[in-house]
């Protein structure tokens, strides 16, 4: 007689990226990014938590070394920050709240006039857990404000037209 594997026991397919305990009645994911500029003076911690499949994560942390005003955040689709905006459902980029809009779609961070952010979004779109998790994708904050696709620049639909990416770091699996 062999043992059942973990998909035997509890019927579910496995995704990748899920970071999903089943011995804790509290389940909750949760992932670090640590991102960096070119230049090195830009940096900062975000941290990525998420109570269960259906919840919304949460993204707490601080920036610095940013010039004052809105800076874009987004998901990109890899870990190298490239392949755009984390789009899995094919959509035009749109503001956080929008029905409109792509999953690495976070809307901006104010950053004051000491070159500092503290950073709050809860998403409802943003996963840690199950198929279009966001583990081994990147996290990046661009140079300019995102015009939440409503700018009109032909950049608008893809990256809401936000400049260069000032920022950068792999979202990864946290104790």
């Amino acid at each position: 007689m062999r043992a059942a594997t973990g998909q035997e026991r509890s019927g579910r397919t496995p995704h990748y990226g899920s970071t999903r305990q089943e011995t804790h009645a509290d389940i909750m994911a949760k992932a670090v990014c640590t991102l960096y500029g070119d230049d090195a003076t830009v940096y900062g911690t975000l941290v990525i938590t998420q109570a269960h499949e259906d919840a919304k994560s949460v993204i707490t942390g601080e920036l610095s070394g940013l010039a004052p005003g809105k800076h874009a955040l987004h998901v990109n689709a890899f870990g190298d920050a490239q392949g755009g905006v984390f789009n899995p459902f094919g959509k035009n980029h749109g503001g956080p709240e929008d029905e409109e809009r792509r999953v690495g779609s976070l809307g901006n961070v104010e950053v004051g006039e000491d070159g500092s952010a503290k950073v709050h979004v809860e998403d409802k779109l943003v996963k840690l857990i199950g198929p279009h998790s966001i583990i081994g994708r990147s996290l990046v904050v661009h140079e300019g404000e995102d015009d939440l696709g409503k700018g009109g620049h032909e950049l608008s639909l893809q990256n809401g037209n936000a400049g260069a990416i000032k920022a950068r770091g792999v979202v990864g699996i946290s104790s």
